[in-house]
């Protein structure tokens, strides 16, 4: 089977390291790769987000699969365009990547699902927001509704301190449109995991679960990144909890994008928060 794969980063690496082991794999490209991808694969100069190029460019080579693995291309409909061109593809359609690229809807298909999550406010409005968190008692989280590579999110524990990212988010587009849009979310509290699943739209496949760090500095300070590191098993998170979290989110959460729009397929990526009242979703 020839499988193109697309991003350039270190999740691609991984991607391309892994599909290289397969017996079915007989020949791979990557767009665009990067040195060590380049060890698995046959770089190509396509940019990620170049749906048109990377569609004619799979066609001419006969490719038959494409995985996808950054959100922006996802975002941007490339998974839709490789299915219509007759090619198998991994990742969701772009209907099914609003759960990644624009968090108000991700949280408005949690709360229609009944999926335990941070409560939450969404603003598109400045002073509406601004307004809303010297109005609270407690501190909270500011998230950039759209796609940030990750960096979108500000913890703030006093409420006054959420008034200068909103001021950057929303008036200096420090985030460009992704954070012209806000959630104000309750401040959990806790220790985080993540767990990914892999789902076709019906059947479910959870992984792992693991524990990464995003801070950029030693002790948890400074502002998040995409990942500082992660590691896997989580100990706190048992055979009991990893089928909680398959009940009370995975699950409802395929069920409701299905209702929504149709089938997911990919991998369905859900950050947790276990609280004192459980797991929630971030």
């Amino acid at each position: 089977m020839k499988l193109m794969l697309v991003g350039g980063g270190g999740r691609e690496h991984a991607l391309a390291w892994k599909l290289a082991q397969s017996p079915l794999c007989d020949r791979m490209w990557a767009a665009p790769g990067n040195p060590g991808v380049a060890a698995c694969a046959e770089c190509v100069d396509i940019a990620a987000e170049d749906v048109g190029g990377i569609v004619r460019f799979a066609r001419e080579q006969g490719v038959e699969m494409v995985v996808i693995g950054p959100e922006d291309p996802l975002a941007a409909g490339l998974g839709d365009a490789v299915r219509a061109a007759g090619m198998l593809c991994f990742g969701p359609t772009a209907e099914g990547a609003r759960i990644e690229a624009d968090k108000a809807y991700a949280k408005e298909l949690m709360r229609a699902a009944a999926v335990p999550t941070a409560e939450a406010r969404i603003f598109t409005d400045l002073q509406a927001a601004k307004a809303y968190v010297l109005s609270r008692e407690h501190g909270v989280a500011v998230k950039a509704a759209g796609l940030a590579r990750g960096k979108g999110v500000v913890v703030c524990p006093e409420p006054y301190q959420a008034v200068r990212p909103l001021e950057q988010m929303m008036s200096e587009g420090v985030f460009g449109d992704a954070g012209r849009k806000v959630l104000l979310e309750e401040l959990l509290t806790g220790e985080e995991a993540t767990v990914l699943a892999l789902t076709d739209g019906k059947s479910i496949y959870p992984l792992e679960p693991l524990q990464d760090h995003k801070p950029i500095g030693d002790g948890d300070t400074g502002p998040n990144t995409g990942g500082m590191g992660a590691y896997s098993p989580v100990p706190m998170v048992d055979d009991a909890v990893m089928d909680r979290i398959e009940r009370e989110v995975l699950v409802p959460v395929v069920d409701a994008m299905r209702r929504d729009f149709g089938r997911y397929e990919g991998v369905l990526y859900c950050g947790l928060m276990f609280t004192a009242g459980g797991p929630k979703v971030l």
